[in-house]
């Protein structure tokens, strides 16, 4: 067996974990509902949550790899109970990352893509019909999304098979500075922008009356989910890097940074749109339609805009490949933990295994796009059992294997979790009431609400 890898600096650890919970969703939903649910009342709201709710289970992940050593696929085996079953979710855990990255490699390569095209300028004199045009035609080419989807995977592999700290974290902490360094810049861009201030005040202002006419308990679900979802705690996705720390500094303190992290780049994404799309009067829709057709609207309607945009897609890139590569990582250990296997044979098969797994999340919406479950197509369907059943699910395993006496046990948990320097785990008995008996019906209540949500639908 090879000797674990570490990280060679704080700075790398809080980096790529917090690349690892900064994603697409952070740009292109975060933005949009702020300003659906009252703007900066929202923000409060959504901050409440992400400390609540969020935080204690980002520590409750990196404190079973830590304590473990080991991956999802064998952190439950070394500090579970003899006798006892935890150890049977890592099969859920390992699914949930495959499933994740058999969508998510599609969506990387749409952002690779759209930089590629935006430097070439090839939406230079297209009006708004041309625009759309142009993602309605990528997303109907199997044999480019394919190249893009397979690109920007064969990317990630080749930083994970250069190891720890030469591939991974070497190539994140450029990636994630550049990423901030770059969103600093379309920051101070959108604000020269005329109106900017107009779209600064519909996003972050608090409007209580616009809280209101969306609805005070929809705009309270969708802060708790968007507080639970952007950490993507609950398969293992955050423990892995919790197994490359030594014990030199406490964990909550490392969980805050990273969250403050994640935050920080959902906030000031909203900071680059809506002056942009106010400057331009464009309305600031979600989804992917808001980065694929309003901004490169917007984008081919401002002075420089093939390098203001190009800029944004390479932000866009890097936010994805930060993911991919954070989650390939942890797939990629899965391996050598279960198994022994070296590092270049576990990419070898993982990264084969991961490319074909991807292939019919662009077959569903070319060659099989008549095939749907419940009106889903393939990328929703995954999207779906990611999103909506393994990370509620998942969390709530963590938080119970972690708080009750049948698990690791609340003991055992706040020894590792506040070994070292730094900020303390709260441990007084309101704290472990609340983590026993509120959290989980919270994280179950988000989990019921998004397949009502879905029904309403």
């Amino acid at each position: 067996m090879e000797k674990r890898e570490k990280f060679s600096s704080r700075l790398g650890f809080i980096l790529i974990s917090a690349g690892c919970a900064i994603g697409l969703g952070n740009v292109w939903r975060f933005p949009y509902i702020t300003g659906k649910y009252g703007g900066g009342a929202f923000v409060l709201m959504y901050l409440f949550f992400l400390v609540i709710l969020g935080l204690p289970i980002v520590v409750m992940e990196l404190s079973v790899g830590r304590g473990s050593q080991k991956s999802s696929a064998m952190s439950f085996n070394a500090l579970e109970p003899s006798g006892s079953k935890w150890h049977i979710f890592r099969y859920f855990s390992m699914a949930g990352n495959y499933l994740l990255m058999m969508f998510y490699t599609t969506i990387g390569g749409w952002m690779l893509a759209y930089f590629v095209k935006m430097t070439k300028g090839d939406f230079a004199g297209a009006d708004t019909a041309e625009v759309e045009a142009v993602f309605s035609a990528l997303t109907s080419n199997r044999n480019a999304m394919l190249f893009w989807m397979v690109l920007i995977s064969v990317a990630a592999l080749l930083i994970c098979s250069m190891g720890l700290q030469k591939g991974v974290e070497l190539i994140t902490k450029v990636m994630m500075s550049s990423l901030l360094v770059i969103m600093i810049v379309l920051v101070i861009r959108a604000m020269t922008l005329p109106d900017a201030m107009e779209g600064l005040k519909f996003y972050l202002l608090p409007d209580f009356g616009k809280m209101g006419e969306a609805g005070i308990k929809e705009a309270v679900f969708a802060a708790m989910g968007q507080a639970f979802f952007t950490l993507s705690v609950g398969v293992g996705s955050l423990a892995i890097f919790g197994s490359y720390i030594g014990r030199e500094r406490s964990l909550a303190g490392e969980a805050v940074s990273i969250t403050a992290l994640d935050t920080f780049v959902a906030v000031v994404a909203g900071l680059i749109i809506f002056p942009a799309c106010f400057a331009f009067d464009v309305n600031p829709g979600e989804g992917p339609g808001l980065v694929f057709v309003t901004l490169p609207n917007v984008f081919r309607e401002m002075p420089g805009g093939r390098i203001w945009g190009s800029l944004f897609f390479l932000f866009m890139t890097f936010a994805a490949l930060s993911t991919i590569v954070a989650v390939f990582q942890n797939i990629i250990q899965f391996a050598r933990d279960l198994w022994g296997w070296p590092l270049k044979k576990s990419v070898i098969v993982n990264g084969g295994l991961l490319i074909l797994l991807s292939i019919p999340c662009v077959l569903g919406m070319t060659d099989w796009s008549s095939f749907t479950v419940g009106g889903k197509n393939i990328m929703d369907m995954e999207d779906f059992i990611v999103s909506n059943n393994l990370l509620p699910l998942g969390s709530m395993v963590y938080l119970l294997f972690c708080v009750t006496r049948y698990g690791w046990g609340w003991d055992n948990f706040l020894r590792e979790a506040n070994a070292g320097e730094g900020m303390r785990f709260p441990s007084g008995r309101g704290a472990r009431f609340y983590l026993t008996f509120i959290l989980p019906l919270i994280v179950f209540g988000i989990f019921i609400q998004g397949y009502i949500s879905m029904i309403l639908k």
